[in-house]
């Protein structure tokens, strides 16, 4: 069956245009002995892809975003049956796998319309272009950009999430302030305490890389409000809008924490933004997209000040115990910490330099309401993220990101 899924693809995948699509899918309609090679052939496109750098939960983004969620749904077939081959997917690819959408049904709503889709997906697929890896292709070895999670990590992550979840679910503010308090204060001991084994044992660990998708509406302001929690956690937040991702540059334990903090506090934020908006239209307001923009503008950049904040009382706290417990400590601060912590710094820079050796500084469009601006601004305020930790790393100014 090959040669009618090569004719096919010939005429739909490398020419432009409705009519290439439809003389490709038309052949396809009428070969049904063709349908499994011609999702192999989808596999392997797949299979290029991350071989271009991407991931599962990057790939199924990218075409939701170019084409609409009946291929990302395709895609999401599609990478099922090619990573079923592995016996073996880094812990990131397991979770990526594990929130996919269900198989699409073949040859749904008709043989025409579903080879018209998978075309059009396959045309996608071949032009993605390659991006900075983050991590090891399927069934090859581990690269330095691969970590797996530390013996024990799993149940203090489950024990996390928990704790984040709950606080995000609540309708009392005191208690979400004291669960995510919580949440963040076994995040802070856990990262703190790697660090010194790290230096204590001479560990060969290296930054590692995760990508954190960042997607429309207000991309923009969901940019800022990563690469914040980023910073306050000792790593790099690199913009990609067009495809629709930040990568994060750092340690293991800290990649985990920005991940989960980064997720709650959208959440918190966005639930805070439909409440406000409410009360607004309730007196008239109708002007929701400047309103929203401004709102999760003003979230982003007031939860940066208080990250940055919450994170040198934090790092000065952390620092005083690690003199009381080692007796190493002067007037001067010359504990053992800060120059553990400076020397992840360091590691993480030097990595993410290395890279994305190409990035630049993005000033993204300001906020242009007043009454958004001062709701995101009390959300802000008011969001559960509990005493910070470590010291800043020197990121971009206020309403700069990146890219």
């Amino acid at each position: 069956m090959e040669p009618v899924i090569d004719q096919a693809c010939a005429a739909a995948l490398y020419a432009e245009g409705d009519a290439a699509l439809d003389t490709g899918a038309s052949l396809l309609a009428a070969a049904p002995e063709a349908d499994d090679a011609l999702h192999r052939r989808g596999e392997e496109f797949v299979r290029r892809a991350w071989e271009r750098g991407w991931h599962p939960a990057d790939l199924v983004r990218f075409v939701r975003l170019e084409l609409d969620e009946r291929r990302a749904v395709l895609a999401a077939t599609l990478i099922a049956a090619e990573t079923a081959r592995y016996g073996e997917l880094p812990p990131r690819w397991r979770a990526q796998l594990a929130e996919l959408p269900g198989a699409a049904p073949r040859n749904k709503p008709d043989r025409f319309g579903y080879a018209s889709d998978l075309l059009e997906l396959y045309r996608l697929l071949l032009r993605l272009p390659a991006i900075e890896p983050v991590g090891p292709v399927p069934g090859t070895a581990a690269d330095h950009l691969h970590r797996p999670p530390a013996p024990g990590e799993p149940r203090m992550l489950t024990r996390i999430r928990a704790l984040l979840a709950k606080a995000e679910a609540t309708g009392f503010p005191e208690e979400a302030e004291a669960l995510t308090s919580k949440a963040q204060e076994l995040m802070a001991r856990h990262s703190i305490d790697e660090a010194l084994i790290a230096a204590r044992t001479r560990s060969t660990e290296t930054p590692g890389a995760c990508r954190i998708g960042v997607e429309p509406p207000y991309e923009s302001a969901k940019a800022i409000l990563l690469d914040a929690v980023a910073s306050a956690n000792r790593c790099q937040a690199v913009w990609n809008g067009d495809l629709g991702f930040s990568t994060v540059v750092g340690f293991e334990a800290d990649l985990e924490a920005v991940e989960l903090l980064f997720t709650s506090l959208l959440v918190q934020g966005t639930a805070a933004m439909t409440r406000a908006e409410a009360g607004q239209r309730a007196s008239g307001r109708k002007r929701t997209k400047t309103f929203r923009q401004s709102f999760l503008m003003a979230y982003a950049q007031r939860l940066g000040s208080r990250l940055a904040d919450t994170t040198e009382r934090a790092t000065a706290a952390a620092d005083m115990d690690t003199d009381t417990e080692t007796g190493a400590g002067t007037a001067e601060g010359t504990s053992g910490l800060l120059p553990v912590l400076a020397a992840r710094d360091v590691a993480v820079t030097e990595t993410a330099e290395r890279m994305f050796p190409r990035t630049t500084t993005t000033r993204v469009r300001g906020a242009t309401d007043l009454d958004g601006w001062n709701h995101g601004t009390e959300a802000a305020d008011r969001a559960r993220m509990g005493d910070h930790r470590k010291g800043p790393h020197g990121g971009p100014r206020d309403g700069e990101i990146m890219a």
